[in-house]
């Protein structure tokens, strides 16, 4: 599966040059002298991005490095306009990003069925005909055609989810999304098993739902380009709620919890605007009475202002997955 999943690409894109105006008058058999007739030249074709929610990566497009628009045709006589370049549609996956050489965004597709011109056809140029007037009776020149926009250009996916799960690698996030959604993600007792994002959509009552990703698992350093989770977090930017995940299998989970909360901040400060919820994965591994200790050192430790919901599940039993998704539709739905 990480050979079909591409998130970024550098391609090389062209838009059309516009034609040139045509320099012509009109003659036939009765007429040896007619005015000036020429015809404007076409528009250059656009590039245009087009949302496709039935793509959810870039792999298309990993061997079609150049992409070119059509060039508009000149004008002719007979006021006769060229026709304008062939425009391309360049259909990405719903998140897609593009910047330019200097990593200026210059677009976002969001919506399926979305049209953006990211890059216009060059003007077509106006013919002699065009210039005529009552003191210039017979003009000998016209407009060349503009030329279009050309350069690399880089296209990032950032996945449109609902909920982003966040923890280290071998944290549960993988058999959370599979018990609670219809995905099928790999799983294994041994990290790092997430090598691409996963996407789930999550049944909830009255036939609602929301759409969860996975990502791979964070190790500390992330921000420095350790492990994997540098190149995936942008995938988090989007999510509405970030779903915290941290194994009772460790000793200090409020510590665990800060350690990841610490890697999105040094990655983007912005990601701590965002709604979060800590869940305490593999909690059947845990007695009554030690499940109680645990939640009374969280709380002891999880005041102010900066205070989040946190629950106990278990992927494997079953346990509270059901009020984890009542936790969630909460904190989507209330914008208080």
């Amino acid at each position: 599966m990480e050979h079909n999943f591409v998130d970024q690409i550098r391609v090389y894109l062209r838009s059309g040059k516009g034609g040139s105006g045509a320099i012509h008058f009109h003659r036939d058999k009765l007429t040896a002298f007619g005015g000036p007739d020429g015809g404007d030249g076409g528009r250059g074709g656009h590039i245009i991005l087009k949302g496709n929610s039935h793509l959810w990566t870039l792999l298309h497009l990993r061997y079609k490095k150049h992409i070119f628009a059509g060039d508009g045709e000149n004008g002719k006589g007979g006021n006769s306009t060229g026709k304008n370049g062939k425009d391309v549609i360049v259909e990405v996956p719903l998140g897609c990003v593009v910047k330019d050489e200097h990593g200026k965004v210059l677009a976002e597709v969001l919506n399926d069925g979305e049209e953006i011109i990211l890059l216009k056809g060059g003007r077509g140029g106006k013919g002699n005909a065009f210039f005529k007037t009552d003191v210039r009776q017979s003009p000998k020149f016209a407009q060349e055609g503009e030329s279009g926009t050309e350069g690399w250009f880089t296209l990032e996916l950032k996945i449109l989810a609902d909920v982003g799960l966040v923890g280290f690698p071998n944290a549960g996030k993988s058999t959370l999304l599979a018990s609670i959604s219809a995905a099928k993600p790999e799983i294994a007792d041994y990290p790092f098993t997430t090598l691409v994002p996963n996407l789930g959509i999550v049944p909830y009552k009255d036939y609602q739902s929301f759409i969860m990703a996975d990502i791979p698992g964070i190790i500390e350093g992330a921000h420095e380009g350790r492990g994997l989770g540098l190149r995936f977090l942008r995938h988090i930017e989007r999510n509405s709620v970030l779903l915290f995940m941290v194994s009772a299998e460790n000793a200090n989970v409020w510590n665990e919890y800060k350690i990841l909360l610490n890697e999105l901040k040094a990655y983007s400060p912005e990601l701590m605007k965002k709604r979060r919820i800590l869940a305490i994965t593999k909690s059947d591994i845990l007695d009554t009475e030690l499940m109680r200790e645990m939640e009374k050192e969280i709380k002891a430790k999880n005041k102010g202002k900066n205070k989040i919901p946190f629950i106990f599940i278990s992927s494997v039993t079953g346990y509270h997955l059901d009020k984890l998704k009542d936790l969630i539709w909460q904190e989507l739905h209330d914008h208080s």
